[in-house]
């Protein structure tokens, strides 16, 4: 007697849902290190600040699915608890007034965020500080679709170019590469010579804009060798999607024979704001 069509069909959807499970399990066996991280990009200990963005990050999504996780319960137990049943006509009882209720949906709301504020405020604080005297400053300048960097303190500069890889492999090795020296606190100077930019490294778990006429600043202590991708985070035109860079996080003496090759290429002194490019108002908006 041939199985019916029905009970196929089951034990196929049976089947696919027990694989796609174990899919799943093992997946996020994988990935527990991502979960903790709050599926952050990068490391833990890439600079000195990452811990504690990853901490504030991850404790404020704790948050929001704690209090999401309430509000749901609640809402499927007056659904389920309060649905009006087959032959109930009557009303339920109508309060126009509940005041501990009141009081308590005016209340927790504010310590909430009462608590996300002093954190928030606590860690950004702590990031943006930059009253520490820096042991590198590098001055960046954004510019349609590449980066300048000075090394201000050495006294030489590298400019780069609009990657164009056309889809071909090997397209990082032609792009600029910041380099930075590690266990030693960089101050960053971000100027743009046209539109408004932004300055990312998303290892770093942090980014700030490159505004023309306006000079931002931050400090940062690279903790971790090794070669990480930069890129603009702000929509600035046509080829944003080109604004490429390299970060290179290197000992302090590689860092020197970096700025020795570039004295020797020729590469002194400081590309400045003469080569900021004047806008139209109508460029600018573009």
């Amino acid at each position: 007697m041939p199985t019916p069509p029905h009970r196929t069909r089951r034990r196929t959807f049976a089947r696919t849902g027990v694989l796609a499970l174990a899919v799943a399990l093992l997946s996020a066996g994988c990935a527990v290190e991502n979960v903790e991280r709050g599926f952050l990009p990068g490391e833990p200990g890439v600079t000195n600040q990452t811990d504690r963005i990853v901490t504030l990050w991850t404790g404020s999504w704790i948050a929001a699915l704690a209090v999401g996780v309430l509000v749901w319960g609640l809402t499927v137990w007056c659904v389920v608890v309060y649905r009006k049943r087959k032959g109930d006509e009557t009303l339920p009882v109508q309060l126009r007034y509940h005041v501990p209720l009141e009081l308590m949906y005016t209340v927790v709301p504010i310590l909430m965020i009462g608590v996300l504020f002093f954190y928030t405020q606590r860690d950004m604080g702590a990031i943006v500080d930059t009253s520490a005297e820096p042991d590198v400053q590098v001055g960046v300048y954004g510019k349609m679709w590449s980066w300048d960097f000075n090394y201000l303190d050495e006294g030489v500069w590298e400019s780069g170019v609009q990657a164009t890889n056309n889809g071909e492999p090997g397209v990082e090795e032609t792009l600029p590469t910041l380099y930075l020296p590690v266990g030693e606190r960089v101050e960053f100077t971000l100027n743009s010579r046209d539109v408004i930019h932004s300055f990312w490294v998303p290892a770093f778990l942090f980014k700030m804009g490159v505004i023309p006429g306006r000079t931002n600043v931050f400090q940062v202590v690279p903790e971790r060798e090794g070669l990480y991708q930069g890129k603009c985070a702000e929509l600035c035109g046509e080829y944003h999607s080109d604004m490429l860079f390299n970060v290179a996080v290197v000992s302090r003496e590689e860092f020197d024979a970096h700025m020795d090759e570039l004295r020797a290429l020729g590469q002194t002194g400081e590309l400045g704001a003469e080569l900021d490019r004047g806008m139209s108002a109508e460029e600018a908006k573009g």
